[in-house]
């Protein structure tokens, strides 16, 4: 059964479990196809699923466990904007990157959320 995130501040640990089953198709539904990234700040934002599948085969490989708590959270109808902290670690729990985040979400049909646009170490400076 697909994992789904029904309020917008489940996202992130909804991911972390499919990271834990090893399920990369699942994560992957957690993520608008339109979606877009702006990591590293520094860099022109990213799109597409390619990323995502890079990013989080790695983790999937190194059994990584993804923290994040959410420290605001407005929604608006079917889209949301939530601020949190996260890190992720390895097994032995050594930390493999960490930042605070501001994400915009939007609802599908379904009623679960997905992200729409992802900041993980906040807003580009252009």
């Amino acid at each position: 059964m697909k994992r789904k995130a029904m309020r917008p501040r489940d996202i992130a640990t909804e991911i972390s479990r499919c990271i834990q089953d090893g399920d990369l198709e699942n994560i992957l539904d957690f993520f608008h196809p339109e979606y877009t990234m702006a990591f590293p700040p520094t860099e022109a934002p990213k799109r597409g699923m390619e990323t995502l599948r890079e990013v989080f085969g790695v983790f999937i490989t190194s059994k990584a466990v993804l923290t994040s708590q959410i420290s605001g959270e407005m929604i608006n109808g079917d889209i949301g904007v939530l601020q949190g902290n996260w890190h992720v670690k390895d097994p032995s729990g050594t930390i493999l990157g960490e930042g605070n985040s501001i994400e915009v979400v939007k609802q599908r049909e379904d009623g679960s959320w997905v992200y729409f646009i992802d900041c993980p170490l906040g807003l580009p400076l252009d």
